[in-house]
């Protein structure tokens, strides 16, 4: 009998119409050849199938969906096994993570590899995420293996099943991070969704998928699924949006942190909300006065040129080796996302509760930027306190200016109104550190045209004691 096969590497073969044949390959053209779609699970694997052919990496799965096995492919999962077995440190306990068994989805018994190592079963396929297919292939319209979009932050199914742990400790740390918090006020407000809620944001970004959760209702953090895209690995690390484009529409870590970079008539009494990304790039941020002029040849060596080409990621997503108190190597994954971190015990932490002094400043280092963490701790010091203290200066002024000039209420956008939004433009510690000469101008434009439109003085002289 012949039996409908696609893969994506067969040329075109003999057309054979078969009208009585089952319809388990749905909206492609049907490539029919004289072999087997898969053979029967091996007693004790359960209804994993894995690869129809290993060599050609062709799974069982890809024999329909041919597009997700072409980009899957490209993926480090493709290669697990064989990354594997070129490691040095390569033992028993790792294959379970460099094959498809029951770590990844929601199947909880020792399943595929994991109960049956074969080689049908080597590297992370489509059922480590996707879970069993042999239901489905059988009877394609009746059931749909979905993969969780969650992690699992107890560690029992999803990414976390494997990207965890001393080797790498990925969702131990997210789950940690801002990016992990749930059940916010903000992940269930309309206009704050698209940013702080998993599912939202993948519609925010044109995302049509299908997960377990997508209909439950109770919200998601911005989980691993939402930067990372499963199967394709076009960007680095397999991300969505690439990391080291100037560009707040393309880059992925901006297409979020851009948020009122500059004022709105709308909402005159609110302050700038997550505005990095136009303030590292020094694109459309703060309320810049009549006749400001900024000398764009400062930033030249500075967080937001191609002297930084991965962007927010080179200080925000940096691994790195750290030995705590007891001499142990710990390895770290970056996804706490702080840039400067407390360290405790000598690792980081997502704590705050520490001195500048206790903070690594390790990811400033990299690639020549600083030449070593004091450097980089005293030039974020020196920063930070002049723009502190030209904020300082800029609200001291804005104290005399008559509370008439902040009607939230009105249609007219005054000088006190854009002057406040850069004030505090600059509170945001991180301001100092994205584009400080930039910061800075716009401070002192706004103090020489608060001086000048509403006739008060501060003590610094015009913002001229800080030149």
């Amino acid at each position: 009998m012949i039996l409908r096969h696609r893969t994506t590497r067969s040329l075109l073969a003999l057309l054979v119409v078969f009208s009585g044949l089952s319809t388990a390959c749905t909206d492609e053209s049907i490539v029919f050849r004289d072999r087997i779609l898969f053979e029967d699970p091996p007693d004790g694997a359960g209804a994993f199938l894995g690869y129809t052919d290993e060599t050609e990496k062709l799974t069982v799965c890809g024999n329909c969906h041919v597009g997700m096995q072409a980009e899957w492919e490209l993926t480090g999962h493709a290669e697990a096994w064989a990354t594997l077995q070129a490691s040095p440190g390569a033992q028993a306990f790792c294959e379970n993570c460099h094959t498809t068994n029951q770590l990844g989805n929601t199947e909880e018994a020792e399943l595929g590899y994991a109960a049956v190592p074969e080689s049908r079963y080597h590297d992370v396929q489509c059922e480590s995420c996707h879970g069993p297919g042999l239901e489905h292939v059988t009877n394609p319209d009746a059931t749909q293996p979905l993969a969780p979009l969650d992690v699992g932050a107890d560690l029992t199914f999803g990414c976390g099943e494997c990207h965890s742990g001393n080797h790498h400790p990925f969702v131990d740390e997210w789950t940690q991070s801002a990016h992990g918090e749930r059940n916010t006020s903000m992940q269930t407000r309309t206009e704050c969704s698209s940013c702080h809620e998993g599912r939202e944001a993948l519609k925010a970004w044109g995302v049509d998928a299908d997960y377990i959760e997508r209909d439950q209702a109770s919200p998601l953090p911005i989980t691993c699924g939402v930067c990372h895209d499963p199967h394709d690995a076009t960007n680095e690390g397999q991300l969505r949006f690439a990391l080291g484009v100037a560009n707040i529409d393309q880059n992925l870590c901006m297409r979020c942190h851009q948020k009122r970079a500059v004022p709105e008539l709308e909402r005159a009494g609110s302050g700038p909300h997550s505005p990095q990304g136009p303030l590292l790039l020094g694109q459309e941020v703060g309320w810049q006065p009549p006749n400001f002029a900024h000398d764009d040849t400062r930033i030249v060596s500075t967080h937001g040129t191609e002297r930084n080409p991965r962007l927010c990621a080179t200080c925000h997503v940096r691994e790195f080796e750290f030995t705590d108190e007891d001499g142990v190597a710990v390895t770290t994954a970056g996804h706490l996302f702080k840039a400067i971190p407390c360290l405790e015990n000598g690792v980081p932490t997502p704590s705050e509760a520490c001195t500048l002094g206790e903070r690594s400043f390790l990811s400033c280092t990299d690639a020549g930027c600083h030449g070593n963490q004091d450097a980089a701790r005293s030039a974020y010091i020196s920063a930070t306190d002049e723009i502190a203290g030209l904020v300082a200066d800029l609200n001291a002024l804005l104290a005399q200016v008559p509370a008439s000039e902040f009607d939230a209420a009105d249609t007219i956008f005054t000088t006190a109104e854009g002057a406040r939004f850069n004030a505090r433009l600059g509170e945001i510690t991180s301001s100092a550190v994205h584009n400080p000469f930039l910061t800075e101008a716009l401070l002192r434009a706004s103090i020489r045209q608060v001086e000048e439109d509403y006739g008060v003085a501060s003590a610094a002289g015009a913002g001229g004691a800080r030149e």
